[in-house]
C-alpha cells in the first residue's frame, strides 16, 4: 500500500510538472531590460500618437541626409517620471527601447510643467528636430553634441545643449514622482546612454533627435 501511494504521488508530480511546462511555454514571462521597455509595454495612446510623428521623422531624415534606419524621439507630453525617450526603428515601424530623460528647469521652478525656450541662459528645453554630432568627454563624462535644425532650437549648439547622462536620472520609471531637471540638455541615465551610444557609434550619418510636445 505504501509503494502504491508513493507511485501515485510521483505520477501526480510528473503530471503537474508537464502542465506547468506547457503553461510556461504558452505564457512566457516577459523580459524587460533595465534600460527600457519594449513596444509591447507602451500604452496604445502613445503608440497611436507616434504614428503622427514617425512618418514625418523618416521623411525629414531622408531629405536631410540623416540616418534612415533609426531616430530618437522624446515626447515631452509624458511626465518626467515615466519613460519618454524612444529609440525608433523606421524599417520595422517599431519602438526598440525607451528610457527616462529629464527636461530643462527653466529660470524658475515650474515643477513638471515645462517651459520651452531657445534663449541662451533660459535653462529651458527647446522643442524641435536636432541632429547628433561628435562625442566628447566633458563635465558629465561622455556627451554628444546636438545641432538644432529649426527656429525653435537654432541656438542649441551655442547654448551647449548636448545629450549626456547624469547620476540623478534613474534607470527605471519612478512615476508618479518626477525626476531631476537639467539646464536644457536632454539628459538620460548612464546605463541608457550606453545603449544609445551603440546606435550612435554604429551610424555613419547623424541621427535625428526630435523633441516634441
Amino acid at each position: 500500500m505504501r509503494w502504491f501511494t508513493i507511485l501515485l504521488l510521483a505520477a501526480a508530480t510528473i503530471s503537474a510538472l508537464a502542465v506547468f511546462k506547457n503553461l510556461y511555454k504558452n505564457n512566457p514571462v516577459k523580459s524587460i531590460k533595465a534600460t527600457g521597455h519594449t513596444a509591447t509595454d507602451i500604452c496604445k495612446s502613445t503608440l497611436t500618437r507616434f504614428k503622427n510623428y514617425s512618418g514625418s521623422a523618416k521623411a525629414f531624415a531622408l531629405q536631410n541626409n540623416l540616418n534612415s534606419r533609426y531616430c530618437f524621439l522624446i515626447d515631452m507630453k509624458i511626465a518626467s517620471g515615466s519613460e519618454r525617450f524612444f529609440i525608433y526603428d523606421f524599417r520595422n515601424d517599431s519602438i526598440l527601447q525607451v528610457g527616462l530623460v529629464r527636461h530643462g528647469s527653466g529660470s524658475n521652478d515650474t515643477g513638471d510643467h515645462i517651459v520651452f525656450s531657445n534663449i541662451a541662459g533660459s535653462n529651458c528645453s527647446s522643442l524641435g528636430k536636432y541632429k547628433t554630432g561628435k562625442p566628447y568627454y566633458g563635465k558629465f563624462g561622455l556627451a554628444y553634441k546636438l545641432y538644432g535644425l529649426e527656429k525653435t532650437n537654432s541656438n542649441a549648439f551655442n547654448r551647449y545643449v548636448v545629450l549626456h547622462s547624469h547620476p540623478c536620472v534613474p534607470d527605471n520609471e519612478v512615476a508618479p514622482r518626477q525626476i531631476c531637471e537639467s539646464w536644457g540638455c536632454p539628459t538620460i541615465s548612464s546605463v541608457f546612454l550606453s545603449d544609445v551610444k551603440t546606435y550612435l557609434e554604429g551610424s555613419q550619418q547623424p541621427i535625428l533627435l526630435w523633441i516634441f510636445s
